[in-house]
């Protein structure tokens, strides 16, 4: 087998370089059964007649390489099943079960092609029309719109807020967006932002001016179902919208506000609704700076005659993924809105949504480690390289296995999350128990932000050439997965966000994180085969805890440059006992013990060892500025 698009002739010179990657399989070299060596050998003699034909004389041109076909995600998945049914009640599960199944046979035959129609009908900006008018249109593909059908269709919101199953309705609802997300053609993103602004309003009781916006957000009728956006990033870009939010609002007699501003960077801008930040204008005409200066707002983005709501679109951005959703810059000129937060309270009555946000970074980057490794392990069973299948090469299945084993840690860390927001969401959840989730949320988010780009990197590899094929679609996999590491918060913001959470609680949400370890790892006792790995995550804790009690005497600095690999110690280690935990199931498969063994062979807790090399000192951080800059002018110039 080999790739007939390369040309061992052209202008009747001989190119030895493509001569090697076009060499057929030696025949002595294939393993195969009889009926199926005769198979190959008549395609081998055919690929050598057509090799000893000029190429002007073929009449076609084949490529040799059979593509990868995965069948119902649900059903193959098999560390999925198996979550479900060690968690699930009963009654629950079966009927969980059923719709799965269901839903995973739509993907397959519907969904998953119009994904691809989004991927190559991308938006469009229309800002004037024949005639000279500003109009200022974004014009999304027929396939873009009939995903929002079937994102109400199937209650990818509504399921989280129907709550039939108590608290595994957002369990339920996580597992679809999980099973959607690879197929969506991007339009998981708006689904992660309408979640999010739902759950805002749900947080504040879901006051009268909201219940309409409420009730469209969680829709299951496609004519009344709304999307929304979130508007936070402005002209100085970045995380810090304390200090980068320069919209304001104006106050008018009927109590509404008119918003005023840009808003540099406006994810799935096609939506119905969208909240943002702004600074309300007192009645001196002086707004108040920083973080407790931002007030919430809803607002509509079309008026009741399909207007723009006094906004005006600047250009859609032009994105090295993501791009079947339009992503744009706005002009907010008078733009009516409601304020929704206490004033000064916007990025308190906000985190609610980023909670949400984050969880569907982790949703998408779970889907995309897993997509890809469908299509790995498949196309090992078809592709022949050197004499055999790729799934008969030692090294290419360990490959694929280092790969598996990052997939179902993530995966497990993510049901954890969801299982805890489902506890809280139906006030289920103890005190540690949100303890514990406000931890997790952006552990997990930077964590998996991580394995997503490096799984999907390696996986695209395990392909060779047609990997970077753009009609494969796996380049597509890649340059949408590699958003999911700064989305929502880069891997450093998200680190500090973690050390505030230690800060917010005193240190107490340690103990909870120890405990909840602890009450893991005590399950593996009676299974021996899991004691090594046991073994070394209590290590670990240990190493973890002799960290935290040196870096807590040292000072600030030490935990902000210790913030990153701190953050990796807590999602290796917990997610470590989570692999544990299932592996110590009585109707546990080997699999899930070599896993959870593989898992904990690891470094587990970088922060302790890194520690130990002196890498937080005073002194290193200077040398990290002298390792960067060094050979920069003082004065540096532009080139």
């Amino acid at each position: 087998r080999f790739s007939a698009t390369c040309k061992p002739w052209q202008s009747g010179r001989f190119l030895p370089c493509l001569w090697e990657r076009c060499q057929p399989p030696s025949r002595k070299g294939i393993n195969t059964t009889a009926g199926q060596g005769q198979q190959v050998g008549a395609q081998e003699k055919q690929v050598l007649e057509d090799l000893e034909m000029p190429l002007a004389r073929r009449e076609t041109e084949n490529l040799f390489q059979e593509q990868p076909e995965t069948g119902n995600q649900y059903l193959e998945d098999a560390l999925l099943r198996s979550y479900l049914k060690t968690h699930l009640p009963p009654k629950v599960l079966e009927e969980v079960n059923q719709d799965l199944e269901r839903f995973g046979n739509r993907l397959l035959t519907k969904i998953r092609p119009l994904g691809w129609e989004c991927e190559l009908n991308p938006p469009v900006f229309r800002q004037y029309d024949a005639w000279g008018q500003r109009v200022d249109q974004i014009v999304t593909c027929s396939a873009w719109r009939k995903m929002k059908e079937i994102a109400a269709e199937e209650g990818l919101i509504a399921e989280a807020y129907e709550r039939r199953y108590s608290n595994w309705s957002r369990l339920h609802q996580a597992v679809k967006l999980y099973l959607f997300s690879s197929c969506s053609g991007g339009f998981n993103c708006p689904l992660a932002m309408t979640d999010g602004a739902a759950k805002v309003i749900e947080s504040l009781g879901i006051p009268g001016s909201l219940k309409n916006a409420f009730d469209h957000l969680t829709s299951r009728d496609p004519k009344k179902f709304w999307t929304s956006g979130q508007w936070m990033t402005e002209r100085r870009g970045g995380s810090d919208v304390a200090n980068g939010t320069e919209t304001v609002a104006r106050k008018q007699p009927d109590g509404t506000y008119r918003l005023y501003g840009f808003k540099w960077f406006t994810s799935a801008a096609d939506s119905d609704v969208t909240l943002t930040l702004a600074r309300v204008v007192d009645a001196e005409g002086h707004v108040k700076e920083g973080s407790s200066g931002l007030s919430l707002f809803f607002l509509k983005v079309r008026d009741e005659e399909g207007k723009l709501n006094s906004i005006q679109v600047q250009r859609l951005k032009d994105k090295l993924g993501t791009r079947q959703m339009a992503t744009a810059e706005l002009w907010l000129d008078g733009a009516k809105a409601e304020l929704i937060s206490a004033e000064g309270r916007g990025v308190a009555s906000i985190s609610n949504m980023l909670n949400i946000t984050r969880i569907h970074n982790v949703i998408g980057a779970v889907a995309s480690m897993r997509r890809m490794i469908s299509l790995s392990r498949e196309y090992a069973c078809r592709r022949v390289a050197f004499g055999k299948l790729l799934k008969d090469h030692p090294l290419h299945m360990q490959t694929i296995a280092r790969m598996e084993v990052q997939t179902r840690g993530a995966f497990l860390l993510l049901m954890e999350i969801v299982r805890l927001l489902g506890l809280a969401e139906t006030n289920m959840a103890s005190e540690q128990d949100q303890l514990l989730l406000r931890l997790l949320i952006p552990v997990a988010k930077l964590y998996t932000g991580k394995q997503a780009s490096a799984v999907v990197v390696e996986a695209m590899e395990s392909f060779g050439g047609q990997g970077y094929m753009e009609d494969t679609g796996l380049p597509v996999i890649l340059r949408d997965a590699l958003v999911l590491s700064i989305w929502e918060g880069t891997t450093n913001i998200l680190s500090l966000d973690v050390l505030r959470s230690l800060t917010k609680s005193q240190g107490e949400v340690m103990a909870v994180f120890f405990s909840a370890v602890q009450k893991k790892l005590e399950l593996a006792s009676s299974t021996a085969k899991l004691e090594p790995a046991a073994k070394r995550m209590r290590d670990a804790v240990s190493s973890l805890t002799r960290f935290m009690q040196a870096a807590g005497s040292k000072g600030a600095l030490t935990m902000e440059l210790a913030a990153r690999d701190f953050s990796y110690s807590l999602a290796r280690i917990y997610t470590g006992t989570l692999l544990i935990e299932h592996a110590a199931r009585p109707d546990a498969s080997s699999t899930d013990i070599s896993a959870a063994r593989r898992w904990c062979n690891q470094e587990l807790c970088p922060a302790a060892t890194e520690l130990e090399n002196s890498s937080y000192e005073a002194e290193e951080a200077l040398q990290d500025s002298a390792l960067v800059y060094e050979g920069r002018p003082a004065h540096g110039s532009r080139l």
